[in-house]
């Protein structure tokens, strides 16, 4: 199910017109040699959440998003928009159902050469679907 739900997320944020005229990539990993902003998947971890009935599995994924720039409300707006598309995944999608979404955390740093890095975490709690 966790990699399920990462290409599911993926695709589901690369499908948001708005988001992807604000960044240039929505992709796996550290994309370096990308030019920011873009959003990258940077980390996955899962646990059981099995009931009695059906498999399930909390998963919690974070993402980086990576910008240049003096102005941290740019970054802001687009960890916003990250933000309301992660938490609007569809609840039934192929082989196991959403339960909840949660947003985790949030992390800002300014980096070297006038980069900026904003870390979201998230967590899923998932069923497998019938």
């Amino acid at each position: 199910m966790e990699t399920a739900l990462r290409t599911a997320l993926l695709d589901h944020l690369r499908a948001d017109a708005a988001l992807m005229a604000a960044i240039n990539l929505v992709d796996e990993a550290e994309i370096e040699r990308a030019s920011a902003p873009w959003l990258a998947l940077v980390a996955s971890a899962a646990i059981d959440w099995s009931i009695k009935t059906h498999a399930g599995r909390e998963v919690r994924v974070a993402f980086e998003l990576r910008l240049h720039g003096d102005d941290p409300v740019t970054g802001a707006n687009i960890a916003e928009q990250v933000d309301a598309r992660v938490l609007s995944l569809p609840a039934d999608l192929a082989g196991f159902r959403v339960v909840t979404a949660q947003f985790l955390r949030g992390q800002a740093e300014r980096r070297e050469r006038n980069a900026r890095a904003i870390l979201r975490e998230y967590r899923f709690r998932l069923l497998a679907s019938d």
